[in-house]
C-alpha cells in the first residue's frame, strides 16, 4: 500500500498567482464575492489552469454494511443498504436525480453489502466481504480487507482520470455508518462520543444515548492496539480505520487520496464522507489542498469536526442524507465561482476606473 503515502504532485504556482491577479482586476471591489473568489483561485491551482471549469463531474457512491448494526444503533434495518443500492440504480434516489441534473458520471460500487448484489448495469462489484465484523467486540476488518477497500477507491479514480474528470464527489451508503464515523472522529481528533454522536437515520433521545454507549465500547475495545501506533499519524489512522471503520469509508479514503495525487479536486459531502477525508488527510497530509467541504451536516458532530479541521463549509442547509447529495447540490456554487472568474470583465476591458489607492 505504498501508494497511499505518495505525496501529491508539485503544482506550478503560476496558475494560482494568475488567478489571484485576475481576481484583483475584475470589475468589483476586492473580496466582494467572498468565498467564491477563494474557490476559483483554489480550483485554478488544483486544475493547473488559468480559467478553471467544472463540467466533467464524476460521482462514486460506495455501499457496504457494518457488523456494529447488530448493536441496534440505527433506526433502519440492515437490509435497507441493498434496497437503497437498487434505488440508486433505478434512478430514484436523491443522488441519482442530482447526478442526472448535473450530467455527471455516477458509479455505484458494492464494496461489502451483507447480501452480495448480482451483476447489473450501472453497478461495479468490488465485494470485500458480507459487511464488516462488529467493531464493538472485534476488529472490523483484516489487513487484507483494508488494503482491498483502499485499492477499490484508487481504481475508481483511475477510471475518472481516463474520463478527464474535473471534480470528484464521493458518496456512501451503509446502515450504521454514522456510528462508525463517530467512533473514528473520537479516536482521531480526541473528541468525546457525546460531542460526535447524533440521530443518524432518525434515532430518538434514548437511541442516541444507546449509540453513544456503543461508541464508547468500540473505542475501549481497540484503544490499546491503536494507540501503539500513535507516534505515526498515518499508521494510527490506518489502524483505527481497520479496527473501527467500514469498507465504504476506507474506499472513500483511498479515492480521495488518489484523486488528489491525480490532480482532481474533491468536493466532500457530509458527516460520513468527512471522516473518510479526515482519514485520507491523516494518511497523506498533501491531500488537504484538494479538499473542498460542501456543506455543514445537521448531524450534531459535524460542526465540531469542521471547526477542528479549520474548514469552512460552502453551504448550510440542514442536510443529513449522505449519498454525496450535499456535495452534488454544492457543485452549482463551484460552477458559478468559475463562471464569474472566467467571464467577468476586468476594469481595463470595461473601461471602468479602478479604486483610488
Amino acid at each position: 500500500m505504498k501508494w497511499i503515502t505518495t505525496p501529491c504532485a508539485n503544482r506550478d504556482n503560476q496558475f494560482k498567482d494568475h488567478a489571484l491577479a485576475r481576481q484583483s482586476q475584475l470589475t468589483k471591489p476586492q473580496g466582494s464575492l467572498g468565498a467564491l473568489e477563494d474557490i476559483a483561485v483554489r480550483l485554478a491551482d488544483c486544475l493547473q489552469t488559468e480559467k478553471p471549469t467544472i463540467n466533467n463531474i464524476n460521482i462514486a457512491v460506495f455501499a457496504a454494511d457494518h457488523g456494529v448494526a447488530a448493536e441496534g444503533v440505527s433506526a433502519f434495518p440492515q437490509e435497507v443498504t441493498t434496497q437503497m443500492v437498487a434505488n440508486f440504480l433505478q434512478g430514484g434516489a436523491a443522488i441519482s436525480v442530482l447526478a442526472k441534473h448535473l450530467d455527471a458520471q455516477l458509479d455505484i460500487i458494492d464494496v461489502g453489502t451483507v447480501s452480495p448484489l448480482p451483476v447489473q448495469s450501472g453497478l461495479t462489484i468490488k465485494h470485500i466481504g458480507n459487511g464488516t465484523a462488529n467493531s464493538a467486540i472485534e476488529e472490523a476488518m483484516t489487513e487484507e480487507q483494508l488494503e482491498h477497500a483502499l485499492n477499490s477507491g484508487k481504481e475508481i479514480i483511475e477510471k475518472a482520470v481516463s474520463r478527464k474528470a474535473e471534480l470528484f464527489i464521493g458518496g456512501e451508503m451503509g446502515i450504521a455508518n454514522t456510528t462508525t464515523a463517530s467512533a473514528l472522529y473520537c479516536a482521531l481528533l480526541g473528541l468525546s462520543p457525546e460531542e460526535t454522536t447524533g440521530a443518524g437515520t432518525g434515532l430518538d433521545e434514548s437511541g442516541i444515548s444507546h449509540k453513544t454507549d456503543v461508541i464508547k465500547r468500540i473505542l475501549a475495545t481497540h484503544e490499546h492496539f491503536c494507540t501503539d501506533n500513535s507516534d505515526n499519524s498515518a499508521d494510527n489512522a490506518l489502524a483505527w480505520l481497520r479496527c473501527a471503520g467500514g469498507f465504504e469509508v476506507a474506499a472513500l479514503s483511498g479515492a480521495y487520496i488518489r484523486a488528489a495525487q491525480s490532480g482532481i479536486p474533491v468536493l466532500v459531502d457530509g458527516f460520513i464522507s468527512s471522516v473518510a477525508a479526515l482519514c485520507a488527510f491523516k494518511i497523506n497530509p498533501s491531500v488537504n489542498d484538494y479538499l473542498f467541504f460542501s456543506h455543514l451536516s445537521a448531524e450534531q458532530g459535524h460542526k465540531k469536526v469542521l471547526q477542528t479541521l479549520k474548514q469552512t463549509p460552502i453551504l448550510d442547509l440542514g442536510l443529513r442524507l449522505g449519498e454525496g447529495s450535499g456535495a452534488a447540490i454544492a457543485v452549482n456554487v463551484l460552477q458559478m465561482a468559475c463562471k464569474l472568474h472566467n467571464e467577468m470583465a476586468t476594469f481595463e476591458e470595461a473601461a471602468v476606473a479602478t479604486q483610488n489607492v
